[in-house]
């Protein structure tokens, strides 16, 4: 069976059909995948039942893979280039330290100086209905921006941070994740390096612009937000066993709504393709 491509929604994605990555892809499948992945943003693989290793060794075929040092109590173990996104209870009966992983509109990577290139998402224990996530186009965020905000915002760097949906500062996760990853200055205009085309880079977790203050910030981050996660550029994915969803993060963002019932156990699996580096350390 040959490789085929079905549109995921209008304003981005594909499900590629068949392919099993359990098996080997010559370089001419794989260049069909790639180009489809600049083009869409977003792939869906259904029904991929792979190792850990071979969830590995495909995503290293887009690249070098982070071993999630900024990150390392989410991690996995045995296998540091896999990232636990689980509501799993850890082995002492704590709450699992990824439950609220992604539960903002974001870009992963984004405090870091080498923001991801793109991910790799493996569906292992999905709810029986929920645990849904969005993802949504930041070509077309920016595209559809008057000249005007896009001449105002062009030269901004605004500050990202590693910073959870629920925030517990008193807890020794907060405050390792406070002293690994300081606050970042990342252009809220990116060009992405393979395409040339320009894309917004914000999100929830951005705090601030550099040069202002938050409450001046506030109403402009906020905006941009808001008017990137506009209904007809978002598509809601919804998870299967199996599933492996990659998306391009130099491109699109993402949340994980959390819309399961408590108590339902949700465990996937992610990899993470390294970029080119972008942003500062404040000083």
């Amino acid at each position: 069976m040959s490789l085929s491509f079905r549109p995921l929604s209008h304003a981005l994605g594909a499900e590629v059909q068949g392919v099993d990555l359990a098996q080997p892809l010559s370089n001419s499948e794989f260049d069909q995948i790639h180009r489809t992945f600049l083009e869409r943003g977003i792939l869906l693989f259904r029904d991929q039942k792979i190792t850990r290793e071979q969830h590995i060794a495909f995503s290293r075929r887009f690249g070098e893979l982070d071993r999630h040092d900024n990150l390392p109590r989410d991690r996995h173990p045995d296998y540091p280039e896999l990232l636990l996104v689980t509501n799993i209870p850890e082995e002492d009966g704590k709450p699992s330290a990824s439950k609220y992983t992604g539960q903002q509109w974001h870009s992963d990577m984004s405090f870091t100086l080498v923001p991801s290139l793109g991910s790799l998402l493996r569906g292992i224990i999905i709810p029986p209905v929920g645990g849904d996530t969005m993802f949504t186009n930041m070509y077309r965020a920016y595209d559809t921006l008057s000249d005007g905000m896009k001449a105002m915002i062009e030269p901004l760097h605004a500050i990202h941070t590693g910073r959870r949906k629920v925030l517990d500062t008193s807890s020794e996760r907060e405050k390792e994740q406070s002293k690994i990853n300081p606050p970042i200055a990342q252009p809220v205009v990116r060009v992405h390096p393979e395409t040339g085309r320009k894309a917004l880079y914000i999100g929830d977790k951005v705090s601030c612009l550099v040069g202002m203050t938050e409450e001046e910030s506030k109403p402009l981050i906020d905006y941009l937000v808001k008017h990137a996660t506009r209904p007809q550029f978002v598509y809601r994915h919804q998870w299967r066993r199996d599933d492996i969803v990659l998306w391009d993060n130099r491109c699109t963002m993402h949340i994980a709504l959390g819309d399961y019932e408590e108590g339902e156990t949700r465990h996937l699996e992610r990899t993470t393709v390294k970029g080119t580096p972008s942003g500062y350390y404040l000083q």
